[in-house]
């Protein structure tokens, strides 16, 4: 039944599902009265006459549809954002009246704390310890005290043995533990929660949900907004959104069990990694096959399709990253049939989107075969077992493009064109059709899921929902026999994912063949035949698909304590100085003996760091690619000298020869030394070395503090951006879209097509820590205390001395 939008008083809440009553009632935490807010100047309006108290120690829920207003309330709860009207009193503050009172708004936010949707976006440094003590640092907090709010924070979420861990290398669930910590830092009397499990797997939620329990115990305020009707389970109040306005309040009055409860007791379930679906039932029992080699596959039941010559076929896969010790994926072989419809599950870490990504060409394997829609997406029949898998040649991948469509996380960040239907069009066109048929994808597609009257809509005009219903047409545009989605229903209302639910359903009757990664356990009995559960790489059971799942297994993929050297623990301020002026010095190396110095030196730095030089080259190796490029330019520019090799009108001296090695060997040494300062240096030891050594230049009124955080949030976030261009571009590979291949014009089109998701990215991450940097009370021209305190030992002199003397040396020679 559809409740009828209108708006309440805070007299109606406070009779209404009354919070649970204490002895002494506190003030309001917080005091809404009759708030507008507007994102296009008045022409619509997000909230519109809302009203609601929020009070001291009680745990309020927001639910509603996407659009419905909920992450806008809780941005004005947060005193992130100042409403166009009405009254707002945060924490004893009117912070808004009239208009926004600024001194009021910064006097609040010291008590607020808000954790977001994306973590990633709220963690500022690369060291566990450092994020955590970022906020207590703005609040001008003693060291002594700092220290204590990092231990006892990080112990609440249980994290305190990661400390020094990077939590930009985190699983999810970690990562979002690491964002709530280093609110708790600062010692919130009010903490808000915008969809912190949104992107969790079961786990990793629950252990979210027992960190709140654990803080509403000790009286923390909690406003929480969520799609998960399991989380509102302990909530006091539950207050219901519709189109701006508050339609409805509830006392939770849930039989279910908490999410805590259900994930534990799905876990004694045991079981194998693949079952059929409770929503299909079977005729006969389950069946067992057999692999080539004779081991059993796991159970499939019967009538979900013929198995004999199936879709997609997996076989003793295994996937490594580059720089890991431990296989995220090991000896993993499945098949799924023609037609099927299969859930993807699996803890957060445990290699679910890499796997999909190699089943979409996108990732090359360690070991193992892949077949896809009958393309040999990787093979090693050529090369033997032991060898690296062979990829796909072009010809195979133009035709995978052509079976396979893939929809990665978040597809609406994929969004380039000025309309709609250009944009669905667009793997189509890849495709080589005529626009009459491309025409025909486009409308058919967007009938699908019922957007056909967007078609001439800009995209980035629409509502989230709408723009995440546009990139999957444009997916089904091209019109695949076997679709590829990971998680396209995360963040999602219950109405939106019913229209993607009613998508698949409609594939399976044409025969397509789905596989889908989600979290949501009822959301994988409801829609899949089978339910595929990734294993833990390492477990008993992970050589085939029969691992049974644990809370948190991720722990390990985080390094307990980065690499502990010389080099490491130098003052920063020292080391700064001192790498740069190596550095600089290296443009000064102009004989074969002064380059010879050049390289001992930094020969002695790299082994100093305790780094392995192999990976310190492989990350800076295209670069250095690119300087043996200028170094063979060199060769034929330079004329002087006696000539050793004449081709035609060109010669090559030994004066050319000279020069090309000299220039490229002291560029790569520059290059070379800089990957090592920034390994060796933590994005919150340069801002601070940097703050410290620019100093005096506020006495000239340019504010030093805001250009070294700019500095290192930059360092910080250039893997983020990096990781997303990739995303971007996988995403649009796989619509046919790739810069690597095809002519001029065919790669121009493809690079349109991934510039501008890449600078609305770009946009979104900056907006999104600037919220986080208010969350965190960081202002501009604010007196910061520091938790690690810089200072000069012997070593700093030491190294200090070896840069002087290896100063003089070049000079000397």
């Amino acid at each position: 039944m559809t409740v009828a939008p209108r708006s309440f008083d805070a007299d109606e809440f406070h009779d209404s599902a009354e919070p649970h009553a204490s002895a002494e009632p506190a003030s309001p935490a917080a005091v809404l009265k009759d708030i507008r807010f507007s994102y296009d100047r008045g022409t619509s309006w997000a909230l519109d006459g809302v009203s609601l108290t929020v009070h001291a120690g009680e745990r309020l829920c927001l639910v509603g549809p996407n659009g419905s207003g909920k992450s806008t309330l809780a941005r004005l709860i947060a005193g992130l954002t100042a409403p166009d009207g009405g009254e707002v009193t945060l924490l004893e503050q009117r912070v808004y009246a009239a208009g926004p009172n600024a001194d009021a708004y910064r006097a609040a936010r010291r008590g607020i704390g808000m954790v977001f949707q994306n973590p990633e976006d709220q963690l500022v440094t690369t060291v566990l310890e450092d994020d955590v003590a970022f906020g207590p640092e703005n609040l001008g907090l003693e060291r002594g005290l700092i220290g204590e709010r990092i231990v006892d924070s990080l112990q609440a979420v249980g994290l305190a043995n990661l400390r020094q861990s990077d939590p930009t290398r985190m699983s999810g669930g970690q990562q979002q533990r690491a964002a709530i910590a280093g609110m708790l830092a600062m010692n919130p009397a009010m903490l808000v929660l915008d969809e912190p499990t949104a992107m969790l797997d079961e786990s990793a939620r629950a252990e979210v949900m027992r960190i709140l329990d654990d803080l509403q115990a000790r009286g923390t305020t909690i406003v929480h907004v969520t799609h998960h009707p399991d989380e509102t389970v302990h909530a006091d109040r539950i207050v219901h959104m519709e189109a701006g306005r508050i339609v409805g309040v509830t006392a939770a009055a849930d039989n279910r069990p908490p999410l805590a409860e259900a994930v534990s007791q799905s876990e004694t379930e045991g079981g194998i990694g693949t079952e059929a679906a409770p929503s299909r039932p079977t005729n006969d029992s389950p069946r067992q096959r057999k692999r080539e080699d004779g081991s059993e596959l796991p159970l499939l039941s019967d009538g979900i399709g013929d198995m004999t010559n199936p879709i997609i076929r997996v076989s003793h896969l295994t996937y490594r990253y580059p720089s890991a010790k431990r296989a995220v994926i090991d000896d993993l072989s499945f098949t799924i049939a023609r037609g099927e419809t299969v859930a993807l599950m699996g803890v957060n870490g445990s290699g679910k989107s890499t796997l999909v990504r190699m089943l979409c060409a996108l990732a090359a394997p360690t070991a193992g075969s892949i077949e896809v829609a009958g393309v040999p997406v990787a093979s090693t029949g050529k090369r033997g077992s032991n060898a690296r898998p062979e990829p796909a040649n072009r010809r195979q991948l133009a035709q995978l493009r052509r079976h396979v469509g893939y929809v990665m996380q978040h597809p609406e960040h994929q969004l380039f064109a000025d309309t709609v239907a250009e944009d669905v069009a667009y793997g189509p066109r890849n495709q080589g059709l005529a626009e009459a048929e491309v025409a025909d994808r486009v409308r058919e597609s967007l009938d699908l899921l019922h957007i056909g009257h967007l078609a001439d809509r800009s995209p980035f005009d629409l509502s989230g929902g709408q723009q995440r219903l546009v990139a999957i047409a444009g997916v089904l545009a091209c019109n695949p026999d076997v679709l590829i989605m990971d998680e396209p229903t995360a963040s999602l209302d219950v109405q939106a994912k019913e229209r993607i639910h009613e998508l698949l359903r409609t594939l399976k009757s044409r025969g397509v063949t789905v596989l889908i990664i989600t979290h949501d356990r009822a959301e994988a009995k409801h829609i899949a035949d089978r339910v595929v559960r990734m294993p833990i790489a390492g477990a008993a059971g992970a050589e085939s698909i029969s691992a049974t799942e644990t809370a948190f297994p991720a722990e390990s993929v985080s390094p307990d304590k980065p690499a502990h050297s010389v080099i490491h623990r130098l003052d920063p301020r020292v080391k700064m100085v001192g790498f740069l002026a190596a550095m600089f010095t290296m443009f000064a190396v102009n004989t074969p003996l002064q380059l010879a110095l050049g390289i001992a030196i930094t020969l002695a730095v790299i082994a100093a760091a305790r780094l392995n030089p192999l990976r310190v080259l492989e990350s800076i190796h295209p670069i250095l690619i690119l300087l043996g490029l200028m170094g063979v330019v060199n060769l034929f520019v330079v004329r002087t000298g006696t000539p050793v090799v004449a081709l035609g009108p060109l010669s090559i001296t030994d004066q050319g020869v000279t020069i090309a090695v000299l220039y490229a060997c002291r560029f790569a040494l520059v290059i070379i030394l800089g990957a090592v300062f920034l390994t060796t240096t933590t994005p919150t030891a340069m801002t601070d070395a940097f703050d410290t050594l620019i100093s005096p230049l506020n006495r000239l009124g340019i504010h030093a503090q805001e250009i070294a955080l700019v500095m290192s949030l930059a360092l910080r976030f250039i893997p983020t951006l990096t990781d997303e261009t990739r995303a971007i571009v996988d995403a649009q590979s796989a619509r046919g879209g790739s810069i690597e291949t095809g002519s001029l014009a065919q790669r121009i089109k493809a690079m349109s097509a991934i510039i501008v998701p890449i600078f609305a990215g770009t946009l979104r991450h900056a907006d999104n820590l600037s919220l986080a940097l208010d969350a965190r009370c960081y202002e501009e021209s604010i007196r910061r205390t520091h938790w690690r305190a810089l200072t000069i030992a012997a070593q700093d002199l030491v190294f200090a001395v070896a840069v002087i003397a290896y100063i003089a040396a070049i000079i000397a020679l």
